[in-house]
This record gives C-alpha cells, sequence and structure tokens, in this order.
C-alpha cells in the first residue's frame, strides 16, 4: 500500500483500477493499521525467570546476562537476553492473552506502553542489598513503572491510562536472589537474622512494591511461589555427602517465604480497594517435575542441558562466565527441565505457562481467569 500513496496537502489518493478515491489523512492510519480490540495489558517484574532481556542494556557482570551462546539457540535463532534456549514464562503468558511479545524497558527506542512492558532483571531481589549495583532491584522496577504511569497518562488521558491500568495484570516473580545470593557471596547478610526475620524483610519489601502498584491504579496481580531453590543444579553441587540430595537449608526458606506470602496476599484483598490476586502453587510444580519428569513431556529433571560438573550445576553455559570457561551441552534441550544451572528450558517454560493460565494449580484464580475479568 505504501507504494500506491501520493500524498497532496492533507489528501492522498488511491488509485485503485482506475478509480481515484480521496481520503483523509486523518483516516489513513485506520486503514493501515486497523483497530485492534486492546487486551488487558501485562506489566511484568521480577529476576531472570522473567527477564526479557533489561540486563543487555545495563552495565553488569557475565553472571547476570544470557547475550550470549547457546541461550536463545531454540525459538529466536540468536541471544535474546533471556536465560533459556528460548523463550520464558511471560513470553507464553503474553501469547495465551493475544498480546505481543512484551518488550523489556530498557529496549532502545521503546515508547509503546499500550500492551504492557517488563521490567524483570536477572539477578535482581525484592531487597536493595541483593546484587546490588549488577541489576535492577524491585524497588528500582518500581519506579520505572510509575515513570510508565506518567507517560500513558500524557497519551491517553487520565480516564483511558485509569482504566488500562485497572484492567492490566501485574506479573510478579521475585525473591530467589534474596535467599541464594548470601549462599554465593559468603554474605553475613542473612545470618544477620533469624531465618523468619529475613523471609519477613523480603517480604516486607515485596508488599510495599505491591501497595505502590495498587495506588497508581493495579487491581490485577499474578504471582508465583518460589521454586523448591536448593534442587537448582547449581545447589546440588554444593551438597556435600548425598548423592543427588538438595540442598534442604535454601529449600526450606523457599517454603517459609511461600507460606508468608499466602498469607500476606490474604492480607492485601482485605486491605486494597478491588484487589484481585492469582497465587500459583510453582513450589509443588517444579519439585512434580523434577521428581517425575515423563508426567510433563521431558527425560530430565535433575540436570541441566547446559553447563559443567555435577548435574551440569557450576554456572559455566556460554564459557563467558567466572566460574568455568569450559562447559557441556546437550543435544536436545526439550529433554531437560533446566537449560542452565539455575533456569528452566523453553520446553518446562511452556508447560509451566499453562499451568499458570489455566490450570487448577493456582488460588483463587488462574492468570486467565484474572485477565478475563
Amino acid at each position: 500500500m505504501a507504494d500506491m500513496r501520493i500524498h497532496i496537502s492533507f489528501l492522498i489518493f488511491f488509485v485503485i483500477s482506475n478509480i481515484i478515491i480521496l481520503i483523509p489523512n486523518s483516516s489513513l492510519a485506520k486503514i493501515c493499521h486497523p483497530t485492534r480490540k486492546h487486551n488487558a495489558a501485562l506489566f511484568v517484574f521480577g529476576d531472570s525467570l522473567f527477564d526479557v532481556g533489561n540486563n543487555n542494556y545495563i552495565n553488569t557482570t557475565a553472571e547476570d546476562q544470557a547475550n550470549f551462546s547457546p541461550y536463545g539457540e531454540t525459538f529466536f535463532k540468536y541471544p535474546s537476553g533471556r536465560f533459556s534456549d528460548g523463550r520464558v514464562i511471560p513470553d507464553f503468558i503474553a501469547e495465551y492473552a493475544e498480546l505481543p511479545l512484551i518488550q523489556p524497558y530498557l529496549f532502545p527506542g521503546n515508547q509503546e506502553y499500550i500492551d504492557g512492558v517488563n521490567f524483570a532483571s536477572a539477578g535482581a531481589g525484592a531487597l536493595v542489598e541483593t546484587y546490588q549495583g549488577f541489576v535492577i532491584d524491585l524497588k528500582t522496577q518500581l519506579s520505572y513503572f510509575k515513570r510508565v504511569t506518567k507517560k500513558l497518562k500524557q497519551k491517553l488521558g487520565d480516564a483511558e491510562s485509569k482504566s488500562l491500568l485497572a484492567r492490566a495484570v501485574y506479573f510478579i516473580h521475585i525473591g530467589s536472589n534474596d535467599y541464594l545470593a548470601p549462599f554465593f557471596l559468603n554474605s553475613t547478610l542473612i545470618t544477620s537474622y533469624s531465618p523468619q526475620k529475613y523471609v519477613d524483610l523480603v517480604m516486607g519489601n515485596l508488599t510495599t512494591v505491591i501497595q505502590e502498584i495498587h495506588k497508581q491504579g493495579g487491581r490485577k496481580f499474578g504471582l508465583l511461589k518460589l521454586a523448591p531453590l536448593g534442587c537448582l543444579p547449581a545447589l546440588k553441587v554444593l551438597v556435600n555427602g548425598s548423592e543427588g540430595s538438595c540442598k534442604e537449608q535454601v529449600s526450606s526458606l523457599a517454603m517459609m517465604h511461600n507460606i508468608a506470602l499466602s498469607v500476606q496476599l490474604q492480607k492485601l484483598e482485605k486491605q486494597l480497594e478491588g484487589f484481585k490476586y492469582s497465587l500459583n502453587h510453582f513450589y509443588e510444580v517444579v519439585l512434580d517435575a523434577i521428581n517425575f519428569p515423563s508426567k510433563y513431556g521431558i527425560k530430565v529433571g535433575d540436570e541441566a542441558c547446559c553447563g559443567s560438573g555435577p548435574y551440569r550445576g557450576y554456572y559455566s553455559c556460554g564459557g563467558k562466565r567466572a566460574v568455568n570457561k569450559d562447559y557441556e551441552l546437550c543435544e536436545n534441550p526439550n529433554e531437560f527441565l533446566y537449560f542452565d544451572s539455575f533456569h528452566p528450558t523453553e520446553k518446562a517454560n511452556e508447560f509451566f505457562s499453562k499451568i499458570i493460565w489455566n490450570g487448577n494449580q493456582s488460588w483463587p484464580y488462574n492468570l486467565k481467569t484474572l485477565f478475563q475479568e
């Protein structure tokens, strides 16, 4: 169509079968870009499970980036910054919600927020101190979201932007790094508190961010429980003695976090006007996939496709990280639960996403219900 356009003042001539049709320039956008019904937007907050490339644009280390091969090899055919061989959970959720792929907030030139935007950053935690200086922590992600709300108001006006923000779904996964970082950095932060006090500290920060999103107009929240962190291939190589054992100390923190999260969301439902949420039982689903991989269409649930050492648990995938320049790569990532020592394969992300979207492992709603309401 572009080759047929002849601009004369505010009119445009279309020559079709020797007939000249005059159309006002203001109507051209409707012809070239038919107005589509805007589904509920998707705003994403979190860590590497949800990061779609924000860490490509910050000054950080290779440990917190996935912008090199073999990441992305399955779907994108290039490393997009996602910590997987292909798509991650927010990509599938966007597809199910009939939205385009949600762009990372820091993607150059990205100013369109009608469908939402992704703020997630690999390595991020609810605590500012978690990998501080190398990631976009949750508090900073919130500040980016507030900038977006201002731009939406400028673009759409108060009424329409308020409606968009109220209909949108706010998809959050955070906390894993808050419990993992102290073990890998030999930090004394976690030992300064009792386990419950430390969980309360993490939960307090997450709760504050949810409350702030609500103040900005958010009403519908989708969250995942933390996975059994001690069963990650990266943690299993740290266990001395028992072959194949999980690091129970870390998994117990994840369980405490999950209990606190469930309690807190029930409180927020009573306290905040119009607040609705979906909490997926991610811990139980992942643990089931580790122990019974064939139920989920995979063969290997307890080791990574890419890495080195026992269970390919050393975080060396791609040979760019400090731990090891040598690594092994499986032939078929679709047979594995984990792509690298911490992160799922695209295959795993897809079946996780289906469960999050329309399964009965979420309470009190699944994500599909939130999008439809």
